[in-house]
């Protein structure tokens, strides 16, 4: 994910941007992974090599529920949908995430 030697993300992050995307609604993993890279304008890009095992973690947490349905190409696909568990879990991470966003902001506008 990211620039050439960038690819580890932040412990949580890739959970955390999973949950935001399917605050949109339901999806099967490769749109969300489309959809990551595109709003981040190509700067976050998620291999299927930490999509799926996240996905599989999340809804093991109880923050996703997953069921098998028909992609728009015709294919199946298991979509994901985010739990009121983990609407709260978004919410909280959300928040932690601006914390550290911040904090970040000040450390590097000082150095």
């Amino acid at each position: 994910m990211g620039e050439p030697g960038k690819n580890a993300l932040l412990q949580g992050t890739l959970d955390m941007l999973i949950l935001k995307t399917l605050s949109r609604g339901s999806m099967h993993g490769y749109a969300i992974a489309q959809f990551i890279q595109q709003s981040s304008r190509d700067v976050l890009r998620v291999e299927e090599g930490a999509l799926y095992p996240a996905l599989h973690r999340l809804e093991l947490r109880g923050w996703l529920r997953a069921e098998w349905g028909t992609s728009d190409n015709n294919r199946r696909a298991k979509y994901y949908k985010l739990t009121a568990l983990g609407r709260r879990e978004l919410e909280s991470e959300a928040a932690y995430w601006g914390r550290v966003a911040s904090a970040v902001t000040r450390v590097m506008q000082t150095a």
